[in-house]
């Protein structure tokens, strides 16, 4: 009698392996995690033109005159709102987001010119902290399994590469997987294009040709080693 109550018991389980299959491996999965798995980095990447822009907590320094006349000079940070305030000079502040310097330049010299005959104009980028600052050259984000994860400054030199941007970073973490780090790049019309960078073979081989340059909003994402 005991023969059938196994034989019950040895087909449910059969029948648990063929039909949830998919129950166990996700189980696995939510366990031990996938090895080619890759984070959703849609919200993080952007498209750029790779011109310098302001954009909120970049820092202008504007110079305004009239010829013949000392000028005035003075900083201005874009604000939240992608707004600059000019003191003493223009009643409302200036909205300025993702303009370029000239065109800035351009909008303050129409403006001015409800004051002041042949204004003369120049603006130019504030010094910033490439640490702590934000640069008017873009950000790369660095995702993951990074020590500091979070935005980059780009630099004025615009030269920014994978592994400059996970030192910036603070580096890996101790199971960063160093063989798949994945740099994700925004086109313009919108679909998004990911690359896999092998840091080991950079680093152990010397294949510079492999460290990919990067661009503003560009996504770098260090996944985790699972073993």
């Amino acid at each position: 009698m005991v023969i059938p109550y196994l034989r019950t018991i040895l087909v449910t389980l059969l029948a648990t392996v063929l039909c949830g299959c998919s129950w166990l491996s996700s189980l696995y999965d939510s366990a031990f995690g996938k090895e080619e798995e890759r984070v959703d980095v849609t919200q993080f990447a952007r498209w750029s033109d790779g011109k310098p822009r302001l954009r909120p907590g970049v820092a202008v320094i504007v110079n305004v005159g009239v010829a013949g006349r000392q000028s005035s000079k003075f900083e201005a940070l874009v604000d939240q709102n992608g707004d600059i305030t000019i003191p003493y000079l223009l009643k409302e502040p200036v909205h300025c987001d993702n303009m370029t310097l000239d065109s800035l330049r351009q909008k303050l010299v129409k403006a001015y010119k409800e004051f002041i005959k042949e204004p003369q104009v120049s603006v130019y980028f504030a010094p910033f902290d490439e640490l702590t600052g934000v640069s008017p050259y873009g950000t790369v984000k660095v995702l993951g399994e990074v020590q500091r994860p979070g935005p980059v400054n780009m630099p004025p030199t615009m030269e920014l590469t994978v592994l400059k941007s996970l030192q910036a970073a603070g580096g890996f973490r101790p199971f960063a997987n160093k063989r798949k780090v994945q740099v994700t790049h925004c086109n313009q019309d919108g679909t998004l294009d990911r690359t896999i960078v092998d840091t080991v073979l950079i680093g152990e081989e010397g294949r510079g040709d492999l460290d990919r340059k990067l661009m503003d909003g560009d996504v770098v994402w260090v996944p985790e080693r699972m073993y």
